[in-house]
């Protein structure tokens, strides 16, 4: 994440956790430490996993002090072992105890993600499917968990529904039918778009070909629904598989041979990565 996606997109997220955290202010930090005081604190790894979300770790500090220097020994998307140094956090002590919780709960969260996901994406290694998240996020970290998607191997779905048009099973029957919100559709949607479709079963699928669907979304389907669903499709349309995609089962789904499979766990059900800011010592300035 770039310095100026984070200036333009990030910044005022991050300062709503801060002012979540801190209403008056840090009445523990503030009993303890009355005065400036330089200090150090490391980062420590937990537990084995993949890191993500270290240029948001830093910018708490910096949003609190932008005299915060923080260091890091690894890159996002690298792999980290329990007990690792990833880096130290330099500068007031009251600020490395007032932005603690919350430059942990985004690097925890995002690493997480990063974690989960990697395995999943290493489950369809040499095929020719990609792995893609949803809009299962949690509010106001959908930026920080698509991105931590990102860096654990996996692929953006939309971002919004301003992004890219996906007619689900309300939307299918707001419009009529499957033929008709594919109409409706292309005559609404600006002709960059291509249009998503979810289906249920193979007469849907082949409604929604006839309608000329760029994407068709088989959601929980069957495995020899699917399998058949994209040998009739025969290229005329990308194929998605969809519906309670998780490590456990999607090595079942490797040899369908969908174009996507796309998992809301990726972003809801992701446990965190354990990590911990230890050894805050004051030092000279």
């Amino acid at each position: 994440m770039n310095n100026i996606s984070m200036k333009v997109n990030a910044d005022n997220l991050i300062l709503l956790a801060l002012q979540e955290d801190i209403t008056s202010e840090d009445i523990t930090t503030n009993s303890v430490m009355r005065d400036y005081q330089l200090g150090e604190v490391d980062l420590i790894c937990k537990e084995d996993g993949v890191i993500a979300g270290l240029d948001v770790f830093k910018r708490v500090f910096e949003l609190l002090d932008e005299k915060t220097e923080v260091t890091f020994t690894c890159a996002d998307g690298d792999e980290v072992k329990k007990g690792q140094k990833l880096g130290v956090v330099r500068g007031d002590i009251r600020v490395l105890l007032s932005g603690e919780r919350t430059a942990l709960n985004y690097l925890q969260r995002m690493s997480g993600i990063a974690t989960y996901t990697r395995k999943i994406a290493n489950l369809l290694k040499g095929s020719k499917t990609k792995l893609l998240d949803t809009r299962k996020t949690t509010p106001g970290m959908r930026i920080f968990e698509k991105y931590a998607v990102k860096v654990g191997g996996g692929y953006n779905h939309r971002y919004n529904l301003s992004d890219g048009i996906l007619l689900k099973d309300n939307h299918i029957g707001a419009a009529g039918g499957v033929k008709e919100a594919v109409m409706m559709a292309k005559e609404y949607a600006p002709f960059v778009r291509k249009i998503e479709i979810e289906v249920e079963n193979l007469d849907m699928l082949k409604e929604a070909l006839e309608a000329g669907a760029d994407i068709i979304m088989l959601d929980n389907m069957s495995i020899e629904d699917m399998k058949e669903a994209v040998k009739l499709t025969a290229g005329r349309a990308e194929t998605e598989c969809s519906g309670n995609v998780t490590k456990e089962n999607v090595a079942r789904l490797v040899d369908i041979g969908v174009d996507y499979i796309s998992s809301g766990a990726l972003t809801h059900s992701s446990p965190i990565l354990d990590l911990s800011l230890k050894n805050l010592h004051a030092i000279e300035s």
